[in-house]
């Protein structure tokens, strides 16, 4: 069958098309660089030339239409994941816009089920705890967060309309091979640097990208409705960092202050990262996202595909993150120390 891609140069979109193709499909994207394609594919093992390409845009009904002509399920994956308030209309237009134009095209070319990837960050805050497929969008005015909410309530709208439209749930992701070295690998990154030596108190649902990938792959094939859950468990930023610290083998001495009483610094930062031309560590929307996440309830849908345990998760992540030179052997700690010479 022939699956067309957003976003499929991104961190989700590029693990997911590599699952699809290893499921037997094949794949069509949309990209607006044609030479984006083989720097995200080819460290996922996916050779030259083993995907269809589209140039064009989102927001491009012209291109969107011709990537879904034909197509027996389309997935979008196309994002712009960043709490950098400067980015705010780029979120806003690509996060809810582009959502609008690709269901609508998708629709009119008749495909069979749409999954459009959402985030758990679209259900916070949220009264009901824990978060289930049922839960209402959020209503966080914080703009990453605003705009996935936009573009559930429009995914959801197409859902209400009888659109064979699917929703997933991906949570926080960690994971080898991310094209761009998007903003939760970037914070990991700064941990592992000795910048981020206070955390706020809360946690979010975190998970692995490959897991997330494995259920996009597994989605692909059916039609019709429905809203899952990407594999993920509930980690407090204390077992976070814990983690980090069993993994690498490192102290990276931290204090924990109450999420509340962090955010005012937050909200400094971001005023003040609006004229700053580098990026300022302290992020308004991170604090925020540990304040207000929930758990995702047990029993929420992840279509049998389990989660794998976070220690391995950063293992994979760290020891990626030190051979492609982002952070040095000694922010690496344990995983540098323990690669096959040969790699």
């Amino acid at each position: 069958m022939l699956v067309s891609v957003t976003g499929g140069t991104g961190f989700v979109g590029a693990h997911s098309v590599a699952a699809i193709l290893r499921a037997g499909h094949r794949v069509r994207l949309l990209v607006r660089d044609e030479s984006a394609v083989d720097h995200a594919l080819t460290p996922l093992g996916i050779p030259p030339g083993a995907v269809d390409v589209v140039t064009g845009d989102v927001l491009d009904e012209t291109s969107v239409a011709r990537l879904v002509r034909g197509a027996d399920t389309v997935l979008h994956a196309a994002s712009v994941y960043s709490f950098d308030p400067r980015r705010r209309a780029e979120m806003s237009r690509v996060n809810e816009a582009g959502t609008e134009t690709v269901l609508t095209a998708a629709r009119r070319a008749g495909a069979a089920r749409t999954i459009y990837v959402s985030s758990v960050a679209a259900l916070f805050p949220s009264r009901r705890r824990p978060l289930t497929e049922d839960s209402p969008v959020g209503t966080a005015r914080e703009p990453y967060l605003a705009s996935k909410a936009a573009a559930e309530r429009v995914a959801r709208r197409h859902q209400d309309e009888g659109a064979p439209v699917a929703i997933t749930y991906p949570p926080a992701l960690l994971g080898p091979d991310d094209p761009k070295l998007g903003d939760q690998l970037g914070r990991l990154r700064d941990t592992l640097r000795g910048l981020m030596p206070i955390w706020p108190l809360g946690g979010f649902p975190m998970g692995d990208v490959r897991d997330t990938a494995a259920l996009h792959a597994t989605l692909v094939s059916g039609d019709g409705q429905g809203r899952w859950f990407g594999p993920s468990e509930y980690v407090s930023t204390r077992e976070f960092l814990r983690a980090v610290r069993a993994v690498t083998g490192r102290r990276l001495p931290a204090v924990y202050l109450p999420a509340w009483s962090v955010l005012p610094v937050g909200m400094l930062a971001g005023l003040v990262q609006r004229v700053w031309p580098w990026h300022v560590v302290v992020e308004y929307g991170a604090v925020y996202t540990c304040a207000c996440a929930v758990s995702v309830a047990p029993s929420a849908d992840t279509a049998g595909i389990p989660s794998r345990p976070l220690t391995e998760t950063l293992t994979d992540t760290i020891g990626w993150m030190h051979r492609t030179g982002v952070v040095s052997a000694r922010a690496a700690g344990r995983p540098a120390r323990t690669e096959p010479a040969d790699r």
